[in-house]
């Protein structure tokens, strides 16, 4: 039977990600081609793929250049792609990075920028302001994410100490018209968020990335706390003349995932019920949370969620957050019978790790004691990836070329 639900588990994931497919949910959203050119730019871990969903559906003249994650690009033959580190940027992101911004200066309006952006384009479309050197901002960086300060805290401050986010990239377009097309990886699809916004306004502030920093005790590098605190040349905000011609369009939501998911779980006989596809928190927290709710519901349930939870890294492990989900969840549910689950990253990549995420199963924790292993311990270590190696329950499916952040399903059977 434990077979049998992890199939299920990988097919409800698996029709999670093909409902953001770009081939599957870009064409629908692009733009008619305009009088003059096409200037093709985008950076994210589905960049490449919704570039070549592009080049398929286009009719008419089409250049460019988006970046992309290593190891995620895809052959195309008119929009080139670049691929650089991701989640903390390189010198090849920097690069590209004043590229796509060169590329899109001294258009005119009759000319046409189609923005292709995913989730993880802050780090890919890292080029930082002027005084601000890239190992600084990689410092930063750096320390924002092991700090489990929020994907809108993080952003608030990337986009204050870049030259291309928070609405510059449009700016620099002017008078051209721009149409960004959007996959979404962020809880509440906030245009102005989903990698730092590069060609939407931007409602937050330099005192905004100062708080940021204060809230989580950060001491950044001289170059960067000056400039914070200098606060010269804010982001384009609302309102902005610069980006009158720019909009933008959704192609894939984290809630588009769930439904599909939540259609494939009907399909096997159980009734899905969707917690929300905006759900933040501390990992180990919310798996708290939801192993509550699994063991109160009726069997048949399946419980679907979504958003973008959080890690605060104190120990020395291996892991991104949905594996830390994931044994925060087996150790809550204490080997609980009749109970699997799943929770992934929809870019097949938790953290910086090879794997998607990771399963759990009624026996998991009974396993891991046969082989010597400490759920507890493991967990304090923030060291998931190392328990689910262990046990053979990553899940392992390589780059998918899209991103609408996580998934997790969790099915109720009888004992």
């Amino acid at each position: 039977m434990s077979e049998a639900k992890r199939a299920l588990l990988r097919r409800l994931f698996n029709a999670a990600v093909a409902a953001a497919a770009p081939e599957r949910c870009m064409p629908a959203c692009l733009p008619a081609p305009p009088k003059g050119r096409t200037i093709v730019v985008g950076a994210g871990k589905g960049a490449a793929a919704m570039a070549r969903a592009v080049e398929d559906h286009w009719r008419g003249p089409l250049e460019g250049l988006v970046v992309t994650r290593y190891g995620h690009g895809v052959p195309t033959s008119r929009i080139e792609v670049v691929e650089a580190a991701h989640p903390v940027p390189d010198a090849a992101g920097c690069a590209a990075a004043q590229r796509v911004l060169d590329s899109v200066r001294g258009l005119s309006d009759d000319d046409l920028v189609l923005c292709l952006i995913s989730g993880g384009g802050s780090a890919l479309l890292a080029l930082p302001i002027e005084g601000v050197t890239l190992d600084d901002k990689r410092a930063v960086t750096g320390a924002l994410l092991r700090s489990g300060a929020t994907i809108h805290e993080i952003n608030a401050v990337r986009k204050h100490l870049s030259a291309i986010k928070g609405g510059r990239l449009a700016a620099a377009a002017y008078p051209a018209r721009v149409m960004t097309v959007v996959i979404s990886d962020v809880p509440g699809d906030d245009l102005s968020v989903i990698a730092s916004g590069p060609t939407v306004p931007d409602p937050s502030t330099f005192a905004d990335a100062r708080a940021v920093l204060a809230k989580y005790r950060i001491t950044p590098p001289p170059s960067v706390a000056q400039h914070l605190m200098a606060a010269r040349e804010e982001s384009p905000k609302p309102g902005d003349p610069r980006l009158a011609r720019a909009e933008a369009r959704l192609a894939a939501t984290p809630a588009g995932a769930l439904k599909a998911a939540a259609a494939a779980a009907r399909d096997a006989g159980y009734e899905p019920v969707i917690l929300g596809d905006a759900i933040e928190g501390e990992a180990r927290l919310v798996a708290a949370d939801q192993a509550a709710r699994a063991l109160k519901v009726a069997p048949g349930t399946a419980l679907i969620s979504g958003g973008e939870t959080t890690v605060t890294v104190k120990g020395k492990g291996r892991g991104g957050r949905n594996a830390e989900f994931a044994l925060g969840l087996a150790l809550a549910l204490n080997g609980r019978a009749g109970i699997h689950a799943i929770a992934c990253d929809t870019d097949g990549i938790d953290g910086t790790e090879d794997n998607a995420g990771a399963l759990v199963t009624p026996d998991t924790l009974k396993r891991a004691a046969g082989l010597g292993l400490d759920a507890a311990a493991n967990l304090a270590e923030n060291d998931a990836y190392g328990f689910f190696a262990a046990l053979g329950d990553l899940v392992v499916t390589g780059p998918t070329r899209t991103n609408v952040n996580d998934f997790r399903a969790i099915l109720i059977d009888a004992d």
